[in-house]
């Protein structure tokens, strides 16, 4: 049952790669036309060479001393002409034949990256949490190098390959069939050698390529973090895991390895028994005059070309093995479910006032661990609602559902009495403006980070962004100014430069709603005053959500939800909430130290 799922398996990836393959149709018919040549004037190569061997017999044959020499030299130089002219047709058509497998094959794997990709763009954010990133790096890069590798093997060798045998069978046939038949009855054994050995290392290169993706997702994962990592003294425990892993890959790696290359000592093992058949039932047909020198020589060396495709063919099946192994885990990344799309009526967002209405929510990121449960919220516009909470309340979890990065499991959630699945992604996503505790930056100029809202904002307008920010001093000591490039994350820049970049970027698209997590987390006391007064002016008149640890920078939110365990179980403003002596309150005198 096992092996007829793997089988299965194996069929449908090849299916799906032969789609991939169909576009490039002509190529292909260009590659086996120039295969077929190849292998005709390859085949033809030693009939010439048993014809010059017979001619050279019979110039030194004592017993033919009255025959023409000059016209048997003659006819000697004829064929090593045509032995020339062949040789090199023989080497253009398989040129040209490489040139057709290494377009197909880099075309394949081009359009492969690309779904990937465009796929990884279209995933719901479900994946990307639930997934290592290493992982998903490791399918786009590393897999489809692998399955490229194959791929290649398998365009050169497998078609010249199977035409080689059967031309040779039919070559071999016109000159004697006695000793075809020889050949062919030992054939079953490297076809049985093949078989085996395909059997054998799908799983285990498959295997090989998972373990090797899990290694991948460390070291992304380390290198990321490595300041995590060396705080709280952890390489020790790092390098265990890295070993563990490596320990596995080892030990995978070396059995695919070890099954693979039985390939080669087995096939030629069943070369050596066709070559010793043809040459002793060769011997024999010499000594009764049924073959002559010349034509034993052209059957050995139609042996040596009929028993090589097999070796070689057994070697792509093996390529093919860890190709297909490996594009198995890249077409999975491709087939996954996307994110579920606009609704074809989906209405375009416009002149946004700001009401948001949360009504019966319930939400979990795993089905049987519930994070949130029948949440009600009514915001008006222009409100100012600070959420607050222990870690894992769900405080972030409701930015994440507001912008529609996660879909609600029940109730609904509205915009301007508009349900958010009946709205498009981009206007909705557009009326938000965030400044998260994690910042993200491109690589590319100070510039081109803070107009990724507003692409087409003028140089006075980012300047007053930024001035307005508190960012425009720091970015005038840049080397370049506004015109800096920055790398992937910010590169060498801090954590409180990262943020005020991030926090400049809503300053000067200002939307209509704001969503503030964490927003001054890394900045300093009196830069933070100062923008507090910022957020105080652009929040005005703007529906704003605020999330944070330190209560000092929500005292002035029109209302306050104290949210734990997925439920909001308090809420009010500062005054109000205080005065309950609950939750809030005891949260707020932990922070201050009030008796």
């Amino acid at each position: 049952m096992k092996a007829e799922k793997k089988n299965t398996r194996q069929k449908e990836t090849l299916i799906k790669v032969l789609r991939y393959i169909r576009p490039y149709g002509v190529l292909v018919a260009l590659t086996i036309l120039m295969a077929v040549i190849s292998v005709a004037l390859t085949l033809y190569l030693p009939i010439l060479t048993g014809d010059a061997v017979d001619r050279i017999a019979f110039i030194f044959d004592p017993s033919q001393v009255s025959a023409d020499m000059p016209a048997i030299w003659a006819g000697l130089l004829a064929i090593l002409r045509k032995m020339c002219i062949v040789i090199v047709l023989t080497a253009l058509t398989q040129w040209i034949m490489n040139i057709c497998n290494n377009r197909i094959v880099y075309n394949v794997i081009q359009d492969i990256r690309r779904r990937a990709f465009a796929r990884i763009e279209e995933l719901p954010l479900k994946y990307l949490d639930a997934h290592s990133h290493g992982d998903i790096v490791s399918r786009v890069v590393a897999d489809v190098d692998q399955f490229a590798d194959g791929l290649l093997i398998g365009f050169t060798q497998l078609f010249t390959g199977v035409i080689t045998i059967l031309g040779t069978l039919g070559f071999m046939l016109s000159v004697n069939v006695g000793i075809t038949v020889v050949v062919v009855v030992i054939t079953p054994v490297s076809l049985f050698v093949a078989s085996f050995i395909a059997r054998k290392t799908f799983s285990m290169f498959k295997l090989q390529s998972q373990t090797r993706g899990e290694q991948t997702a460390l070291i992304n994962e380390m290198i990321g973090n490595q300041k995590v990592v060396q705080s709280f003294n952890r390489e020790r425990q790092t390098l265990e895991r890295f070993d563990e892993i490596n320990d596995r890959l080892e030990k995978c790696s070396l059995r695919a390895i070890f099954f693979s290359s039985l390939t080669n000592p087995c096939t030629r093992f069943v070369n050596s028994l066709v070559y010793t058949g043809v040459g002793l039932t060769g011997a024999f047909a010499v000594i009764r005059g049924g073959l002559s020198v010349g034509q034993l020589t052209c059957f050995l060396s139609y042996a040596n070309q009929y028993t090589k495709p097999f070796n070689e063919i057994s070697g792509v099946i093996t390529e093919l093995q860890n190709a297909l192994a490996c594009a198995a885990r890249i077409f999975e990344l491709i087939e996954e479910r996307p994110q579920e799309p606009d609704r074809a009526d989906a209405i375009v967002l416009g002149d946004v006032e700001g009401s948001v209405e949360l009504k019966d929510v319930s939400f979990s990121y795993v089905p049987d661990k519930r994070l949130i449960e029948n949440l009600n919220l009514q915001v008006k516009p222009g409100q100012r609602i600070a959420i607050v909470g222990p870690t894992g309340c769900g405080k972030t979890t409701i930015i994440n559902l507001l912008m529609r990065f996660y879909d609600v499991d029940g109730g609904s959630i509205a915009v301007d009495g508009r349900p958010i699945r009946d709205i498009t992604r981009k206007s909705l996503r557009t009326s938000y403006g965030m400044v998260l505790q994690d910042t993200w930056l491109k690589r590319g100029t100070i510039r081109d980070n803070i107009t990724v809202g507003k692409p087409d904002a003028t140089q006075e307008e980012i300047v007053a962004a930024a001035k307005a920010s508190h960012a425009h001093s720091f970015i005038k000591r840049l080397p370049d100014g506004y015109d800096t490039v920055i790398g992937e994350d910010g590169g060498s820049l801090s954590g409180g430069q990262k943020q005020l970049l991030c926090i400049t970027r809503v300053m000067l698209s200002l939307p209509p709603m704001l969503i503030l997590d964490e927003a001054t987390s890394s900045i300093d006391t009196r830069t933070e005053i100062r923008i507090q007064k910022a957020f105080a002016v652009m929040m005005e008149g703007r529906t704003s959500f605020i999330v944070a640890h330190r209560l000092s920078t929500i005292q002035n939110a029109d209302v306050i939800l104290v949210m734990k365990d997925g439920h909001i179980i308090e809420q009010g403003s500062h005054e109000e909430l205080l005065a309950k002596n609950g939750f809030y309150a005891n949260l707020y005198q932990s922070q201050f130290a009030i008796a």
